[in-house]
């Protein structure tokens, strides 16, 4: 960059590692957008000059970014900002509302939407009869320009009306909640995969790429199944965060 890197006080009597610190503010000038995607860093030499640092200590602080998928270093151009990934919280929230939050706006393409019976293992995931009406729901959630996520869901039709015009400007769990359902607890299951061809070519990946996989079953306050969801995520743009804690 011409200007150099915005100019950093690093605190040499803290606990936290120098290298750590440097990233951190790296890290808050990508999300910030002040360093968008497409940004080229000067080289560690000059950065390390910059801020006052040793090389390995700048070269760590890159590390970790590029580990992070927040800069990739490319041969012949150098050190380059990319696409920040999301990284959602593991908590009852949906992925709309998520990016929402984040300012990252988020829109829906319809791909699929069907009343249907249920398959032997939702409807006694769900607590219903195989018998009962579902929604089967089937949505590509875009996060601006970008996809993101395949999202299908399948949700009984006694809960609330759904149509895909309204699924197109609104998140699921905003549909919900206006339905005066309070959903209140889930369980979720997180993996991953490598993508097939017509998954790949949704969210403009090549075939083979890695991809994350959720399932989530969300649960009202009175205890009643309200949604079953089988969500893929880019493996790219898209990371869970979990806060662990000690008893």
């Amino acid at each position: 960059m011409d200007d150099g890197i915005p100019q950093l006080v690093v605190d040499r009597n803290s606990p936290v590692p120098l290298y750590f610190q440097v990233a951190q503010h790296l890290e808050q000038l990508i999300e910030s957008g002040a360093y968008p995607p497409g940004t080229r860093l000067d080289n560690e030499i000059l950065l390390a000059d910059q801020l006052g640092l040793s090389r390995p200590t700048m070269r760590r602080a890159i590390e970790y970014l590029v580990d992070r998928g927040l800069l990739v270093r490319k041969r012949g151009v150098g050190t380059q900002v990319v696409q920040p990934k999301v990284r959602r919280p593991v908590e009852l929230s949906s992925l709309f509302d998520d990016l929402r939050a984040a300012g990252r706006s988020p829109h829906t393409q319809v791909l699929a939407f069907d009343v249907d019976h249920p398959s032997e293992m939702i409807a006694e995931t769900l607590g219903i009869d195989v018998d009962t009406d579902v929604y089967v729901i089937e949505r590509l959630r875009y996060t601006g320009d970008e996809p993101l996520s395949i999202m299908r869901n399948y949700i009984p039709t006694s809960l609330l009306e759904l149509s895909s015009e309204t699924l197109e400007e609104k998140g699921l769990y905003d549909v919900i909640r206006a339905a005066g359902i309070s959903l209140k607890i889930a369980t979720q299951s997180i993996g991953g995969r490598t993508a097939r061809t017509a998954e790949a070519r949704l969210l403009d990946e090549k075939p083979g790429a890695p991809l994350l996989t959720m399932t989530r079953v969300a649960y009202d306050d009175a205890g009643r199944a309200i949604e079953y969801g089988s969500h893929l995520y880019r493996a790219s743009l898209y990371t869970f965060e979990l806060t662990l804690t000690t008893q």
